[in-house]
């Protein structure tokens, strides 16, 4: 609050200059300035601060009627609202679309405008604005919705893409796996049908070779010796080695030689006589099969196969060494060639 203490001793005060008159009154040494002559008093403590203080309330008494006169003289500042499209009448039709709205926009200046148009027809123009307003609000709410629309569609669009994606993924694995699985299929079998050829090749081939002899068959069982004695035999006894084994097996011949007959012999059934070269016969008897019933053969040769006919009790191979007529023991005679029987 401006004090109202009187002004010091020695200090003229100027008044200010009417409203009418106005100008911007800056207190200088020309408006204040000490009395002169014989009223000059020394400054006392503490004037300035009283003298500051009038000096302000005046001042601000000035500015304020100075500004008052100046905001009465300025011109009025007119005010305008952005053009929002799609203003509605008081009957809901649009205005603004198209050549009359903008022609309309032109003559009265945008959305003011328009609403002074409507008015000037009847209608409310709070009314005209805030409907103007709520289209504005339906406008962006729509935008939006679309924007959320196509940003659903292309993430649903992105996430169809992966699902594509990962299913030719699992596709091209599954056929990955498929095609290993047949390879190891196939891998096995060869290796099955490579053994079954070796297998195969190793009975056609001598199963137990001394330099030129080989053993009569393969995977037998010795079941009677040379010499044993039984009422199943006509002579009373066993001329020959038997080797028991499953029909079908192969028959080889022992050594080098050549077939002087092969055919039907009674009890011993179907047989074949190889004669060697030193004039010894080896007699195979009670075969299923011949494969070579004339002509030279070599050690290891497949002649015939082990089966049941004639006098026998199951399949086997009756193995007869003869020389000068006379029957030998098989088994002694296939070991004295270096055979292990």
């Amino acid at each position: 609050m401006a004090s109202n203490s009187p002004a010091p001793e020695g200090i003229e005060i100027q008044e200010p200059p009417t409203a009418g008159a106005w100008g911007e009154w800056n207190p200088t040494e020309d408006t204040v300035r000490p009395v002169r002559g014989k009223h000059r008093v020394a400054k006392q403590r503490g004037g300035l601060a009283r003298s500051s203080t009038v000096l302000g309330v005046g001042v601000i008494a000035a500015v304020g009627a100075s500004g008052i006169a100046t905001a009465q003289d300025r011109p009025q500042v007119a005010i305008s609202l952005p053009s929002l499209p799609g203003l509605v009448t008081g009957d809901n039709d649009r205005q603004g679309d198209g050549a009359s709205g903008q022609e309309a926009e032109g003559e009265r200046g945008g959305t003011i405008g328009i609403i002074a148009q409507q008015a000037d027809r009847g209608a409310d123009p709070g009314e005209l604005l805030r409907n103007r307003i709520l289209q504005q609000a339906d406008a962006q709410h729509e935008a939006a919705e679309a924007k959320a629309r196509a940003e659903a569609e292309r993430a649903a669009q992105v996430a169809s893409a992966q699902e594509a994606k990962d299913k030719l993924e699992a596709a091209r694995q599954a056929a990955e796996e498929a095609k290993a699985q047949a390879e190891a299929k196939a891998a096995q079998e060869a290796e099955a049908a490579r053994k079954a050829a070796e297998a195969a090749a190793a009975q056609e081939r001598p199963a137990a070779a001394a330099g030129s002899w080989s053993l009569p068959t393969s995977a037998y069982t010795l079941t009677s010796h040379y010499g044993a004695s039984g009422s199943m035999w006509s002579s009373g006894h066993h001329t020959g080695l038997d080797f028991a084994a499953p029909t079908g097996t192969p028959v080889k011949a022992v050594g080098a030689g050549k077939i002087t007959s092969a055919g039907w012999s009674g009890a011993y059934g179907y047989r074949i006589v190889l004669q060697l070269e030193d004039g010894t016969e080896v007699w195979y008897c009670h075969l299923s099969s011949m494969s070579v019933t004339s002509g030279s053969v070599g050690s290891g040769d497949t002649i015939g196969r082990v089966g049941a006919t004639g006098n026998v009790t199951g399949p086997h191979l009756h193995l007869e060494v003869r020389k000068g007529g006379s029957t030998m023991d098989p088994l002694a005679w296939l070991e004295s060639k270096g055979l292990d029987v």
